[in-house]
């Protein structure tokens, strides 16, 4: 694995430079879901320093997929497989984001703003993934979506982006002079046919639990109107409150829509 600083817009740098001066931007030579340690040593050669950081593995359940129990090791980890196209740490001193290889063919609109949001969330101080946002509230998250590791995992992402999501569609609401924000909009009108009957989707098995969850999640982010019980998490209290709000959501919303 090796990485190279990439060549940003004019429109992307100006949002570093509001939002994470120092962070920087780059190329990854191949996919990844989890930089294990000899990929992190490549990137530990374009920073100044980099930490390892390990979450208490008395946070996950035993039956945890393999790369939450990684992330409990001293492995130095970074990325996990929710992170889409664009992840960022703040294990290394400057942050980074880093581009993965399968943004190729996207418009470039749209990974300017993969890029962009990524920028933003390094600038907001968010925990840098969801196991440092629910922290020891997993095992509660897992015993909600009902014992199935993977569907846990999936919940947790979700929740966890669509809190973060909160937060960056207030900043990208302010940028409706911006090129990024047709693109903010665009995504958000591409999802919308798909939202007016989550509940219905999932009540005929076209659409699971957690994965209506995902599609829900990714509306908040874009300021989208959602159907209730998913309405619940567009609100100053998810925004607020936290890990505490989605496991107490996802204790009642999994057993109203799994009946």
């Amino acid at each position: 694995m090796s990485f190279e600083r990439r060549d940003l817009s004019a429109d992307v740098d100006r949002v570093r430079a509001e939002h994470a001066p120092e962070a920087l931007v780059l190329d990854a030579d191949r996919d990844f879901e989890t930089l294990g340690p000899d990929s992190t040593v490549e990137l530990g050669v374009l920073v100044d320093s980099l930490e390892t950081v390990s979450y208490p593995a008395e946070w996950f359940p035993d039956d945890a997929p393999e790369v939450l129990q990684r992330c409990a090791s001293d492995l130095t980890t970074v990325g996990l497989p929710s992170d889409g196209s664009v992840t960022w740490t703040r294990q290394t001193d400057p942050p980074v984001v880093i581009v993965k290889p399968r943004v190729e063919g996207s418009p470039e609109g749209f990974v300017d703003f993969l890029v962009a949001e990524a920028l933003v969330e390094v600038g907001l101080g968010v925990p840098e993934a969801f196991p440092g946002f629910f922290e020891d509230r997993y095992r509660d998250l897992d015993a909600a979506v009902g014992g199935d590791p993977a569907g846990t995992f999936q919940v947790a992402a979700a929740l966890y982006a669509g809190w973060v999501g909160l937060r960056t569609r207030e900043v990208f609401a302010r940028w409706s002079d911006r090129p990024l924000a047709v693109a903010w909009w665009d995504a958000g009108e591409r999802l919308e046919p798909r939202l007016s009957d989550l509940s219905g989707a999932v009540a005929r098995g076209e659409l699971s639990v957690p994965g209506a969850t995902e599609l829900a999640c990714s509306a908040l982010k874009h300021d989208v109107d959602v159907p209730s019980p998913f309405s619940a998490l567009d609100t100053d209290a998810y925004r607020e409150r936290g890990a505490d709000f989605a496991v107490a959501w996802a204790e009642k919303t999994f057993e109203q829509l799994s009946e």
